[in-house]
């Protein structure tokens, strides 16, 4: 760390520029037991909202939640064959409990496919019991050798759907809406704007059919996998015999999908956002939207900004009524303080906005508002402070979405790239590369060897070039897909 005041820049170093913002900010810390993480109150704030945002998203998109255990019968892994090997080297096991060592090992949860359709199949008989639109929120374990803090973690938190169905469209149809449930998230909430495509067969999901994910750019110009929706296919169901009676008769197995985000978010969150004075938060994911900082000299000046300051929390917080604050306000009273030492904390937890107020702002019947993203400031009468604030939170989460969208596109190559120019751009400032693709997985992976750049996604339409490219980036020969490639965490 540069020093007890500044941050590392993002320029100089943003590894450690990132991992000093989620830690000075108070985001998280680093647990007693290696490659796990404490979510500190104002990180879990920030996943609270996200969680309750996407849970309404996916209640009014027919889901229920439910819960299955943490321990699975590491039998159950070995019955989907993909999904074993995909799995297999990062599971944590438990060999003894109670004293004695068990009859069989059991998994602590990687992800949670084979438990639930094995219930799936004992609750099925119908087609009339179809389709099933499940969500849990639960913790993982994934034996990670590298980790960072939110961005990889051997035990984090998600969600994660599964679903049944009678057939291939209607899977198919619900791991493309539920992507789109993402998108909508990730750029309405998050501000974070993401690609979304389809992953290639080297990268899709162990045990899937398709996997389609949503990948985000962050100001270091590598990607970031947001998030994952898979249409399974009948691959577990067939593992695990579940079937159904058709509509006709038929005895038939049935079409199953998986999709999740982890609090990984988080760390896209800061990536995307953050500058060289610390974390930004996008006001519908604030713990907190305004802070007020009292000023004043004097016990009397003490007295009456405090007093103007719990009036203006209550006023525009409605802390008084029952239901839900209309705004998420605090009151910086701690003593012992200068403001400029308290203005600095704030910025550094991203708070959206602050409200400078003093004894001559409540003789003028105003206070100072400042914005975080953009550091305007500028007096506001109190009289109209409730309609300035609520105005500006809005502006703030659109220009914040609009700022990540203009440095993507900024950083994005679309024009025919040699694989000689690639290679250099993946080797300095990066960026997303749009560029044609043979469909050999050989290709891919030549690449991804020799410049650590992988195909993120085959990007859906309306993210594809205008002039379609004709040629593979790496061997010339003509182009089957247009490909998004890049760097990534």
């Amino acid at each position: 760390m540069a020093d007890d005041k500044k941050l590392t820049t993002r320029d100089a170093d943003f590894s450690a520029w990132y991992n000093e913002v989620v830690l000075r900010s108070e985001l998280a810390d680093y647990s007693p037991v290696k490659g796990c993480m404490v979510i500190r109150p104002n990180g879990y704030g920030i996943w609270e909202r996200m969680q309750r945002q996407l849970d309404d998203m996916f209640k009014a998109t027919g889901h229920q939640n439910a819960y299955f255990p943490l321990l699975i019968p590491e039998s159950f892994l070995h019955k989907e064959a993909q999904h074993v090997e995909g799995f297999a080297p990062e599971a944590a096991v438990v060999t003894h409990g109670g004293g004695k060592k068990l009859e069989e090992p059991l998994i602590i949860r990687p992800t949670s496919e084979t438990i639930i359709y094995t219930m799936f199949a004992k609750w099925v008989q119908s087609y009339r019991d179809l389709p099933i639109l499940m969500n849990q929120w639960a913790n993982v374990v994934r034996w990670e050798m590298r980790t960072r803090l939110f961005l990889r973690t051997t035990e984090f938190l998600w969600q994660e759907g599964h679903t049944a169905h009678v057939s291939e469209a209607e899977a198919e149809e619900e791991a493309r809406k539920m992507l789109g449930v993402y998108r909508d998230f990730m750029e309405g909430w998050v501000a974070m704007p993401v690609v979304t495509g389809r992953k290639t067969d080297s990268e899709r999901f162990a045990g899937a059919l398709r996997t389609y994910s949503c990948e985000a750019m962050m100001q270091d110009n590598k990607a970031l996998q947001a998030g994952t929706s898979h249409n399974l296919g009948q691959n577990f169901a067939k593992a695990f015999d579940l079937k159904f009676q058709a509509e006709n008769g038929a005895t038939e197995h049935a079409w199953n999908t998986s999709w999740g985000v982890s609090t990984r978010m988080v760390g896209g969150l800061v990536m995307t956002h953050g500058d060289d004075t610390g974390l930004r938060v996008p006001p519908l994911l604030a713990p907190i939207e305004l802070v007020i900082v009292p000023i004043y000299r004097t016990p009397d000046e003490q007295t009456l900004v405090l007093e103007a300051a719990e009036r203006i929390r209550k006023s525009l917080g409605d802390w008084d009524r029952r239901e839900p604050a209309r705004l998420r306000i605090h009151v910086d009273t701690r003593e012992g303080m200068k403001p400029g030492a308290k203005y600095y904390e704030w910025e550094l937890r991203g708070v959206p906005l602050r409200l400078e107020i003093g004894p001559r702002d409540l003789a003028s019947n105003q206070g100072v508002l400042v914005r975080r993203d953009t550091r305007e400031k500028r007096p506001v009468s109190l009289g109209i402070l409730g309609e300035e604030v609520s105005d500006t939170l809005s502006r703030m989460q659109r220009d914040m979405l609009a700022a990540a969208l203009d440095r993507r596109e900024a950083n994005s190559v679309r024009a025919r790239i040699d694989y000689g120019a690639f290679k250099e751009l993946m080797e300095g400032k990066g960026g997303f590369v749009y560029a044609g693709w043979c469909g050999d997985a050989a290709c891919e992976a030549q690449i991804k060897d020799e410049t650590k750049a992988t195909i993120r996604c085959l990007p859906d339409e309306e993210f594809q070039s205008a002039t379609k490219p004709t040629e593979c980036l790496k061997c010339g020969r003509p182009s089957t897909v247009e490909a998004l490639w890049a760097r990534a965490y």
